[in-house]
């Protein structure tokens, strides 16, 4: 069964969304990231995917605050990515109430720190972060274009026992037009062991829906909850009533 994950993007301590990682079409949602965390909560969420875009746009970890606040007012599992590329980022991040830290840019420009945090924090609370476009990484809030393709990417990290691979096609996130399903089929064929969490693109109910028929075991989703093309209850319903919502 499917696990949906809400997430909250964050610039200046705000909820906003871009529109295929483009800072200049942010729309803000919410004054308080708090009161939308406890919002998922209430409704029976306990995984929340949190994204510092300050930080990942200027290279260290910016909206520490945030997290801490979240992680205090409620008991979501939060991952924290954004921005994250350093050894003192990654402390912040653990010691600020996240469980796990999604790793993308440095994966891609410095894979033998990305090793050693591997080594050091356990594969349970890495998530390598794949954004994807046209079948290469993208790094740096999604500025910059790599010559490495997503397939030999993510095959470099699940040889290394992580399981949790976040790949959002760029193409589709917050464009409210539909999931990449073939592409993320294509991932769970090529790599059985991934625990994938899809991410870009979840507009409606189908989408879900054809992920969970896919065999996908997680989905990321934003802007449809903030856009109200979703009904969030409805998801609680469906997707979690019958099991607890844990990582295997």
């Amino acid at each position: 069964m499917l696990t949906p994950i809400p997430a909250i993007d964050i610039i200046e301590g705000k909820c906003v969304r871009l529109s295929q990682g483009d800072y200049k079409s942010q729309q803000i949602y919410s004054d308080s990231p708090v009161d939308m965390a406890k919002r998922f909560e209430d409704l029976g969420f306990n995984r929340l995917h949190l994204v510092d875009l300050d930080g990942a746009k200027s290279q260290h970890v910016v909206n520490i605050k945030s997290l801490q606040e979240i992680a205090h007012a409620t008991k979501l599992r939060i991952d924290f990515g954004g921005g994250i590329k350093s050894p003192d980022d990654m402390t912040k991040v653990f010691d600020s109430g996240a469980e796990m830290a999604t790793i993308g840019s440095l994966a891609a420009t410095a894979p033998d720190t990305v090793s050693q945090w591997i080594e050091q924090y356990g594969t349970e609370r890495i998530i390598i972060g794949a954004d994807t476009r046209n079948g290469y990484i993208s790094i740096n809030g999604w500025k910059e274009n790599c010559a490495i393709r997503l397939f030999d990417f993510i095959a470099s990290y699940i040889n290394q026992g992580v399981k949790y691979i976040l790949c959002t096609d760029i193409s589709k996130d917050g464009m409210l037009a539909g999931t990449s399903v073939k592409l993320y089929k294509q991932i769970m064929k090529l790599f059985p062991q991934c625990s994938l969490i899809a991410s870009g693109g979840v507009s409606n109910m189908s989408d879900l829906t054809d992920l969970n028929d896919a065999g996908i075991p997680y989905v990321v989703f934003g802007k449809a909850i903030y856009e109200n093309t979703i009904d969030l209850k409805e998801v609680a319903k469906i997707f979690l009533t019958h099991k607890h919502q844990q990582p295997t």
